[in-house]
């Protein structure tokens, strides 16, 4: 079987080399695509708020995830499920974007769950509450119209100031 080797990284995982669209969709190999956050870059709970809320603003929720999956696995563990679940939002605003209801509803129900935890508090200036309230209502919209929205024009506000 004549089978063309997988795309690997440094540590040898596998790893895909595909160029990507602003959703985080793979493109045919040789089209121009979005560069891809780097992984494992550990930054303060502040950058990390503020290039997510730009890549949110600028329409590339799947980027923002991967920004917010950082400091899932590197932040503090009473902070995990903060991170984690601003990280379901992003990526449930992509699946939503793609065009997949479904997906994108449970990842928003599931994040909003994950943040609403730490709604009596105010963590890094985090709109708990807003980003619980946007997220149901999403989630709502999306089970109710089975509709494809705009990423950049439903991207939520982290609380984060510019």
């Amino acid at each position: 079987m004549n089978r063309t080797p997988r795309d690997r990284d440094t540590e040898g995982r596998a790893r895909s080399a595909r160029p990507r669209d602003g959703l985080g969709r793979p493109l045919p190999y040789g089209q121009e695509g979005i560069a891809r956050q780097p992984e494992g870059v550990v930054r303060t709970p502040e950058e990390t708020l503020v290039e997510a809320q730009r890549l949110l603003d600028a329409g590339m929720p799947f980027h923002a995830h991967e920004v917010l999956e950082d400091a899932w696995k590197s932040g503090p563990d009473d902070e995990r499920e903060l991170w984690r679940g601003l990280a379901q939002l992003a990526v449930g605003l992509t699946h939503a974007a793609r065009g997949n209801p479904t997906g994108g509803a449970a990842l928003l129900t599931r994040g909003a769950q994950s943040v609403a935890t730490y709604a009596s508090s105010t963590p890094h200036g985090i709109d708990v509450g807003g980003l619980t309230r946007w997220a149901q209502e999403l989630a709502e919209e999306l089970r109710r119209d089975a509709a494809t929205v705009p990423a950049a024009g439903r991207a939520p506000r982290l609380g984060v100031s510019r």
